[in-house]
């Protein structure tokens, strides 16, 4: 399973031949520069299924239920699974947490639930931040016993993030349903990334210093990227680029010696109109710096 967030990369994930696609509520952090994903909301989670949709017809479509969405009842869960489905063109949604009841009620409903225990991002103010779970004997059986009790409420698959590899092997041999790890080790049915980590899309010294410890990087495309933005600009600059590889569009030599001759007809008229508004916006300017900070004649 892959995590992506728009039309380009749920492209390249078909045609990887992905199994899954998740668009998960991590979009905020990733592309919309937020610190964590409890600020997403589902217009924005919809608005990213929706694009993901239009460009990945072979895997299954999971989205992320944002934060709000489904824990104030089970009621209010299942009305925002369905207008999650509806709305989003995914084939199922994905719950944080130990939630059995609210899972029961959605799979009742008729959407497909994948669940996920472990890490769950959207509580990290009270598990204390980003940190790695069930790392204690006693934190670990409850992480097997949530697992099962998802098992039997409905999920048709698990995500289980940031534990010990042993742990996810007794979970994963515990269960019928597949698990899918990120950062649990190598024995869980299927593996995870997100699109722009693995993929080594953002290429800044903040971003690099928060890589998850488990993120394997299987290519270096933000440095591709911003080599090719830098060389863009070196050549705009030394007016390499477009030139006349870049200049296809082409008048014939008759046309073009029309035209400039229609352009000498009111040469003078047109410069003397550039002049004029050039004052006007020279004006405009000095007016708008003097009165910036309320300092000045108000007119």
């Amino acid at each position: 399973m892959v995590t992506a967030y728009d039309y380009p990369s749920a492209l390249s994930v078909d045609r990887a031949g992905i199994d899954l696609l998740l668009v998960g509520d991590s979009v905020g952090m990733v592309e919309l520069g937020m610190e964590t994903t409890q600020k997403v909301t589902m217009d924005q989670m919809i608005h990213h299924c929706v694009a993901v949709s239009r460009g990945a017809t072979n895997p299954m479509l999971i989205g992320d239920m944002p934060l709000g969405s489904y824990e104030v009842n089970d009621e209010r869960a299942l009305e925002n699974a369905y207008r999650f489905i509806k709305e989003s063109n995914m084939d199922g949604v994905k719950l944080e947490g130990c939630r059995p009841d609210t899972v029961r009620k959605i799979v009742d409903g008729g959407v497909a639930v994948m669940g996920h225990v472990g890490l769950t991002p959207q509580a990290i103010s009270v598990i204390g931040g980003f940190r790695a779970q069930g790392r204690t004997a006693v934190k670990a059986r409850e992480l097997l016993d949530q697992s099962l009790a998802l098992q039997a409420a409905g999920c048709f698959a698990l995500v289980l993030e940031c534990v010990p590899a042993p742990v996810a092997k007794v979970i994963t041999e515990a269960l019928t349903i597949p698990t899918i790890g990120i950062g649990a080790g190598p024995h869980t049915s299927g593996q995870v990334l997100v699109y722009h980590d693995m993929l080594g899309m953002t290429s800044h010294p903040h971003h690099e210093a928060f890589m998850p410890k488990f993120c394997k990087q299987y290519a270096n495309v933000g440095e591709m990227i911003s080599k090719g933005l830098e060389d863009f600009k070196a050549d705009v600059e030394g007016e390499n680029f477009p030139g006349e590889q870049f200049s296809p569009y082409k008048m014939s030599s008759d046309e073009e010696k029309l035209f400039l001759e229609m352009m000498d007809v009111d040469k003078e008229e047109r410069e003397s109109e550039k002049m004029k508004l050039d004052e006007q916006l020279r004006g405009k300017d000095e007016y708008e710096a003097l009165n910036l900070y309320g300092s000045g004649d108000k007119k």
